[in-house]
């Protein structure tokens, strides 16, 4: 999740536009749906940015409720816009995830070189938009407000005022499902209710760097307290909703396959500064009793699963707590005997924070790992880092580029995912770096 923001616009927002383009849009909305039933050529886009799957979803709904009310309508990710769709559009709805501190999804790159370009009107354009935030960052639904202003000064219109969801929350979505109505022009909205948290009991808590000068992080394994495993895949994630704080569930990476038969995520100890601990994962690392209930849900990330990237070569970049996605991956990959795989990760000390290091040697031994780099910061008369360890085998990386392999990025936004962004920008090309964000083969999970 970079340092450089991928989206630069300014100014703020023109005025929106007046009811009478709404009906306008609306009118003409009804008029081309008994002549086109939804396929290609919708009358409706839902283009989506995404990070983690929450505006996935969201817009799967969206368009649940547009076809409710006879109109045609289809979901895509921003990434799938092109020129020639984005000024040729008559009607989209929008929903812009924002992470970090106003950051954009990684989708949204091409979408921001695209109204970036001198001479791009979308004056033919009625949208509305939808922006998730965290109103706990100082740029709260930054990455929408920009989308919002972008596309009004470029002249497109809004059907209606941006609404803003913070931290997921109902009343906002609400509002966002009562316009969607109204355009549809029924009541009869799908159900869009998130699935219900399960029932989960902690199975085992370790801590795994003891001694060390970080934060305590421990790897703790769970179960169903009832019935079988969910599915997952491999990327995914976990909602933990924790006592105290039940309308901001905190997500974490999961670090095993479901072949392992447990559910495990490596949570490292938050401390603020008066040395009390963060609400969940205070909770989580030392409160929370094994016979306890853990409500928890399982969350499709479709944007780290392996997807189409299955049968490449896999260079696997992350820190920390990061090892966990990328764990996942490997535990996966070993078990299909797909042994074309690279990991960089990064710590502070060899003898303390050195995560799952029995199971890096494993599949070392085992050739399941190609090239292992490790890099730990505190260990050399010089701090290094995972980005020093990619520069340093510039060539290597080009080459596994060259044959295909897909990069993925697991661990810290600021910091590290930044750097190994301007790294790979450096060492690859800015061209090239795009090409594989296009083509799905460079894919983050940066918190």
């Amino acid at each position: 999740m970079m340092t450089v923001d991928p989206v630069r616009w300014g100014g703020a927002a023109a005025a929106i536009a007046a009811y009478a383009g709404m009906c306008l849009a609306l009118l003409r909305a009804r008029r081309a749906v008994h002549q086109d039933s939804g396929g290609a050529h919708a009358d409706w886009l839902v283009a989506y940015a995404s990070q983690t799957g929450t505006g996935e979803a969201l817009a799967g709904h969206t368009v649940a409720t547009l076809r409710t009310g006879g109109l045609s309508a289809r979901a895509l990710s921003v990434e799938q816009l092109d020129e020639a769709t984005l000024r040729g559009a008559a009607r989209i709805l929008f929903i812009a995830s924002t992470y970090g501190e106003g950051d954009a999804p990684d989708s949204a790159a091409r979408l921001a070189r695209l109204l970036d370009q001198p001479g791009m009107a979308l004056g033919q354009l009625h949208y509305a938009l939808l922006a998730l935030g965290d109103s706990s960052y100082a740029n709260y639904c930054g990455f929408g407000r920009r989308l919002d202003a972008a596309l009004q000064a470029r002249g497109a219109q809004a059907l209606f005022a941006r609404v803003e969801v913070d931290r997921g929350r109902g009343a906002a979505i609400e509002a966002w499902q009562h316009h969607l109505s109204h355009l549809a022009g029924t009541s009869d909205a799908p159900d869009w209710s998130a699935p219900g948290y399960g029932h989960w009991r902690i199975a085992a808590r370790r801590l795994l760097n003891p001694g060390s000068a970080g934060a305590p992080v421990y790897r703790i394994d769970l179960l169903p307290a009832e019935g079988e495993l969910p599915a997952w895949e491999a990327g995914d994630l976990v909602q933990v909703s924790a006592p105290g704080d039940p309308d901001y569930p905190r997500e974490y990476s999961i670090a095993s396959t479901m072949a392992e038969g447990r559910l495990s995520l490596l949570v490292r100890l938050h401390a603020r500064d008066d040395g009390s601990v963060g609400l969940a994962s205070g909770w989580l690392c030392r409160e929370v009793q094994e016979s306890a209930p853990v409500l928890l849900r399982v969350r499709q990330h479709s944007r780290f699963r392996i997807g189409e990237n299955a049968a490449r070569p896999l260079i696997l970049i992350g820190n920390g707590t990061g090892i966990a996605g990328l764990r996942a991956h490997l535990k996966s990959r070993a078990d299909a005997g797909q042994a074309r795989n690279w990991l960089v990760f990064g710590e502070r000390n060899a003898a303390h924070d050195h995560f799952c290091a029995d199971d890096i040697a494993a599949w070392r031994k085992a050739g399941m790992i190609d090239t292992l780099s490790l890099v730990f910061s505190r260990d050399g008369a010089a701090e290094r880092y995972v980005q020093h360890a990619l520069a340093a085998q510039a060539a290597q990386l080009r080459s596994w580029v060259d044959e295909g392999a897909a990069v993925y990025v697991c661990g810290s936004l600021h910091g590290m995912a930044g750097a190994v962004h301007e790294t790979l920008e450096s060492v690859l090309g800015g061209d090239t770096l795009a090409m594989l964000d296009e083509s799905g083969r460079y894919r983050r999970d940066v918190y």
